[in-house]
C-alpha cells in the first residue's frame, strides 16, 4: 500500500496523512457498495 500512498503524494500533491485518509475512504466506499469484494479489497489495500 505504501506504493499507492507515494503515488498519491507525488501525483496529487497530498500529504502522507491525506493519502492514507483517501485510501481509507475508497476502501470503505467499495466495501459498502460491493460487500462481496471485502476480502479482495482487504488484500489489495491492506486490512484495517
Amino acid at each position: 500500500m505504501q506504493e499507492l500512498i507515494d503515488k498519491l503524494k507525488s501525483e496529487a500533491g497530498l500529504t502522507d496523512e491525506q493519502a492514507k485518509k483517501a485510501i481509507e475512504s475508497i476502501k470503505n466506499y467499495v466495501v459498502e457498495k460491493f460487500p462481496m469484494l471485502e476480502g479482495a479489497v482487504g488484500s489489495l489495500f491492506g486490512q484495517g
